[in-house]
């Protein structure tokens, strides 16, 4: 399947903003008044209303104006003296930026926010550090991948990289700094192959520590580690999706192997994790040769199938359920390139899940906007750009109703799409093949 290519948006910058907001009231109320003003207009935003009058347009520019300066008061207190203060502002910043597209409000204000965030994450406890960088990850999603962009990575991706490792910093600042260095590469950095390949080193020094050492002794992981390598390992995932052929190929042969010896982790996440990375890595490595194959590929057969039906009665019945389910799709694509696809409805459009590297870069960004990602589905150009969706689409409400069809009509169309893209995937990779 190919693989997702981003353009980049020639959008302007408006510089550094100075004004500064008054300051008065809580933050956590400051944070619910940004949330009950995007709550409002969001459900709202995607389908215009017939017989729409002059007032509620100016009600919509007043209540427009009103969220924006409370915002700028939450930025304003990003570089409070109070830690707690910073810390509820952050929080504020990433409920707002994952509810709703701001490109406008944050072109003027970027440098603004890029030193905050740069100040938190040098100066900040590991609680600070944490929030700042999930900050940081919904910031380049907003900015996109245009000069801006890459721009705040460059400012943010030494300090990024070095809280991530740091030994001796927090492990939940560790952890959000892996996702964001995964995120804000992966957006801001896919042509950059110098910035590509650092990140890729320092995500792969923090997972690889789990890796068997020469002898195949095992090492000794630290208590708590698990969710730091699950992080890392998944956003080197995510980039190794940008990553050329040549470079996949050493890729593949490096890690594979060794991640088969991770499945036997007692964590079930990392677990999930590596398995899911397994099939990325045979999916990169058959749209390279069709007829790729892994040399040990019955014993690392053998360890799926038992994953997939795994009953031991001293894990958690939720984390066998969750296990099984995962290695049984992961099983039958590496036994026979069939994936379970899957449908993201958002509005009246809809996203296929098809492959292994769009599931991956779908559940990168998923993570990061969390509730927000189907807004954002509709509306934010560089989601659209990824996943080829086009430009957004806007409808007035007859528009609405006259695209609901019935549910056999429906289950006819998706048949037929169906088909269809298995026809054209067949066709490109038989294309490679003759290339290759």
């Amino acid at each position: 399947m190919p693989r997702s290519k981003k353009g980049k948006r020639g959008v302007s910058s408006k510089g550094r903003n100075g004004v500064k907001g008054e300051a008065g009231g809580s933050d956590d109320d400051l944070a619910s008044d940004v949330l009950s003003h995007y709550s409002s207009a969001s459900e709202s935003a995607s389908v215009i209303e017939e017989g729409t009058g002059g007032g509620d347009v100016v009600d919509e520019q007043t209540a427009q104006e009103e969220t924006e300066d409370k915002l700028k008061q939450c930025i304003d207190n990003v570089m409070d003296k109070s830690a707690k203060v910073r810390v509820s502002a952050l929080e504020s910043l990433r409920q707002a930026f994952s509810s709703r597209l701001l490109l406008d409000f944050l072109l003027e204000r970027r440098l603004t926010l890029s030193d905050c965030l740069e100040r938190c994450l040098r100066k900040g406890g590991g609680e600070e550090q944490a929030a700042a960088a999930l900050v940081c990850s919904l910031l380049c999603v907003q900015l996109g991948g245009g000069p801006e962009g890459e721009e705040g990575f460059k400012v943010l991706r030494p300090i990024l990289s070095t809280i991530l490792i740091d030994d001796f910093a927090s492990l939940s600042a560790r952890q959000s700094c892996a996702r964001a260095l995964g995120m804000c590469c992966y957006v801001s950095a896919a042509e950059d192959a110098e910035d590509l390949l650092k990140s890729l080193g320092h995500l792969e020094s923090v997972f690889s520590s789990v890796y068997p050492r020469a002898e195949g002794v095992m090492p000794a992981v630290k208590a708590g580690t698990a969710p730091l390598h699950t992080a890392a390992l998944q956003a080197w995932a995510l980039l190794i999706t940008l990553c050329p052929a040549s470079h996949l190929n050493t890729l593949i042969n490096h890690h594979l192997p060794r991640l088969q010896v991770c499945l036997d982790s007692a964590d079930v996440n990392f677990r999930i994790a590596v398995g899911e990375t397994i099939a990325l890595l045979y999916e990169l490595g058959r749209d390279i040769d069709r007829d790729f194959e892994y040399e040990d590929s019955d014993c690392l057969c053998d360890a799926l199938k038992s994953l997939a039906t795994d009953g031991n009665k001293h894990r958690a019945k939720n984390d066998r359920r969750k296990q099984r389910s995962i290695f049984r799709e992961v099983l039958q694509y590496i036994e026979t390139e069939d994936f379970s696809e899957e449908k993201i409805r958002f509005g009246v459009e809809a996203l296929y899940i098809d492959c292994w590297v769009r599931r991956r870069i779908y559940d990168a960004i998923k993570e990061v906007l969390e509730s927000g990602v189907r807004h954002h589905l509709q509306w934010n150009p560089l989601l659209r750009d990824i996943f080829g969706l086009g430009a957004p689409l806007i409808l007035d409400a007859s528009s609405v109703k006259a695209s609901k069809i019935s549910r056999t009509e429906r289950h006819l169309f998706n048949s037929a799409a169906f088909k269809a893209r298995t026809k054209l995937r067949n066709k490109v990779r038989d294309k490679r093949a003759d290339v290759m």
